[in-house]
């Protein structure tokens, strides 16, 4: 329900900010406005979505968690696309998340919710592997590996699907 509501609630939020703006400054300064602020936030996404990048690849070279420059990067890229959306609270709030103190901030909130149940990082050194009525398959083979017979005159040849 409250998705909804989101989806509903921005884009009046959105319209009724227009309104306000270009009733004051008008329709011109008001749509350069909304440009100039896609131009900027894409290059501020780029500087910042670049920082985040070498940070998890600091990550992973080091074996650390990657969870936090995950999420950062994460929030850098929902901000790009909300400076790319027309409008000035999608601005606001795009802008505040390509600031990495309200970044960090969003990210403590979110961890706080978040229970991680288990994470492991790299090889597993113990592999075990139970067995189910359904899990074995009951087959037969036949070693071909051994020298040609006369059912199987040439096992190293042409397999006969392609000529010689």
């Amino acid at each position: 329900m409250w998705l909804f509501a989101l989806f509903v609630a921005v884009p009046v939020i959105e319209i009724a900010l227009f309104i306000q703006v270009g009733g004051a400054i008008g329709l011109w300064p008001t749509l350069a406005i909304v440009i100039l602020t896609a131009m900027l936030g894409t290059w501020m996404v780029r500087t910042q979505g670049a920082m985040a990048l070498a940070q998890l690849r600091d990550s992973f070279s080091a074996l650390n968690d990657p969870t936090e420059p995950l999420a950062h990067g994460a929030m850098i890229l929902f901000s790009g696309a909300l400076l790319l959306t027309p409008g000035f609270f999608t601005d606001a709030v795009g802008f505040a998340l390509l600031v990495p103190p309200f970044r960090k901030a969003v990210y403590n909130y979110m961890r706080a919710r978040v229970q991680v149940k288990s994470f492991t990082m790299g090889a597993s050194t113990t592999q075990t592997r139970s067995y189910r009525d359904g899990d074995v398959i009951d087959g037969e083979f036949k070693d071909v590996s051994q020298p040609a017979s006369p059912e199987h005159p040439s096992v190293n040849g042409p397999s006969g699907w392609t000529k010689h």
